[in-house]
């Protein structure tokens, strides 16, 4: 029972890491303003778009992990909580 819990205590601290690095990387770039004076074409657009799907994409990895490691933890409080029984 130790080790089930321990291993379950590294899965998680590991899955926050995991979890903080994707949340990072998704704050990390940044779009640039755009005056209403500019004009846009196509590449314009198409690089704006891919920016913000790139930013979603990692967002939903991040909140994933972090759910993950809620489950975990979970886990582990349940199995604390049975053993004390």
């Amino acid at each position: 029972m130790i080790a089930v819990t321990i291993i379950l205590d590294a899965l998680i601290i590991l899955v926050m890491l995991l979890s903080a690095f994707l949340w990072f990387l998704a704050s990390r770039n940044r779009l640039r303003r755009i005056s209403r004076h500019e004009v846009l074409d196509y590449a314009d657009i198409n690089r704006i778009v891919t920016a913000v799907n790139r930013a979603q994409i990692l967002n939903s990895r991040a909140a994933l992990m972090t759910a993950l490691a809620a489950f975990l933890a979970a886990l582990r409080v349940m199995i604390d909580l049975w053993a004390m029984m």
